[in-house]
């Protein structure tokens, strides 16, 4: 008895000593709360500290009056970036020079993540910070919780769009998603590999990835290309086609087996009747098409178009055919007639 009765007064003395071993000026600071970038003089350091269930490839915007709010999730400025040497954090330097209508950090300020949504509080309502730092400081926040948090069953209600849209159950394993168009317009929405995923949907147990089409693109013809970002796999690829200057494809419903391309206006640009045989044929999104390429040297005139059998007696007339060629253009050929596809 008197062997655990000292064995406990040892075991307490330890503890006191250690306990007075630590000054009760020091502060514990945990790893997570470390600063991960440098200070700099002329800008704010902010260094978010995600909620639980963040991925490390997380696209993560600050939103706030100062920059408008949602109208900055996609601007680079407004992107945080990982700390190389933190699982838990992401930075940004922000400059109170560009803040918008003399606004700053105090009106509050919120984080979003492409694939969660928005920050939320524990209590399920919007997050707003309003620390306000000055120039050449460093500041944690501490982020709550993400909107998808409160998703039922794992589903997201339905993000707004710019445009129409195109969804992609992706299952390639692939790194990056990447797609690339072209039609009416080459290169719409980036050059090659091509714009990136806009965001993620999570509807009926998949988590769908979305390209955002963009409203003034409304109406053209496109397309699409789904590549991995550096050209080394696509899905979809149709044989590309270099054409001399802008097309008139056809999409041949009729009959007739033989064609030719007449035109009169600034200048018979094919020559006499009936004027030019196709140039070739192309696949366009699964569907055949005859093209007769315009000629580079013809961009700019206003021509009226009128396509033939090659002078086999038959003339399509189906309305007004006519355009200044600086674009390409799509019609269906039957007998009788031809109709311009949107």
């Amino acid at each position: 008895m008197n062997k655990k009765i000292y064995s406990l007064m040892l075991t307490l003395l330890a503890f006191t000593g250690l306990m007075s071993s630590c000054s009760s000026s020091d502060e514990l600071v945990f790893d997570h709360e470390r600063q991960q970038f440098e200070t700099r003089a002329d800008r704010i350091l902010l260094e978010f500290i995600a909620p639980f269930g963040t991925t490390a490839d997380e696209e993560i915007y600050i939103t706030g009056a100062f920059n408008g709010d949602d109208e900055a999730v996609g601007d680079a400025k407004y992107l945080l970036t990982k700390a190389p040497n933190s699982n838990v954090k992401w930075g940004i330097y922000l400059d109170p020079s560009t803040f918008v209508s003399g606004k700053s950090l105090a009106d509050g300020f919120r984080f979003y993540s492409k694939n969660q949504g928005k920050e939320f509080t524990t209590a399920g309502e919007e997050a707003t910070h309003t620390d306000n730092p000055g120039l050449g400081t460093f500041t944690n926040i501490w982020g709550q919780r993400w909107e998808s948090y409160y998703w039922s069953g794992g589903e997201q209600p339905e993000p707004t769009h710019d445009g129409f849209c195109v969804y992609v159950d992706d299952q390639t394993g692939w790194d990056i998603l990447t797609l690339y168009m072209w039609g009416d317009v080459n290169n719409l929405n980036g050059d090659w590999p091509g714009m990136s995923v806009t965001g993620t949907w999570n509807h009926d147990g998949i988590t769908w990835k979305y390209f955002d089409m963009g409203e003034a693109n409304t109406g053209l013809v496109e397309n699409l290309i789904f590549n991995n970002g550096d050209g080394v796999e696509e899905i979809g690829a149709e044989p590309k086609v270099e054409h001399d200057g802008y097309a008139l494809f056809v999409l041949n419903e009729s009959s007739q087996t033989d064609f030719a391309l007449y035109a009169w206006g600034d200048a018979e640009a094919f020559g006499g009747w009936p004027g030019i045989p196709v140039t070739g044929t192309q696949t366009i999104g699964g569907v055949d098409y005859l093209y007769f390429d315009m000629g580079a040297a013809n961009t700019g005139l206003n021509l009226n178009l009128i396509p033939n059998n090659n002078n086999g007696g038959v003339q399509w007339e189906g309305g007004d055919l006519n355009f200044t060629i600086d674009h390409d253009i799509y019609i269906r050929i039957f007998d009788g007639g031809y109709e311009v596809l949107e």
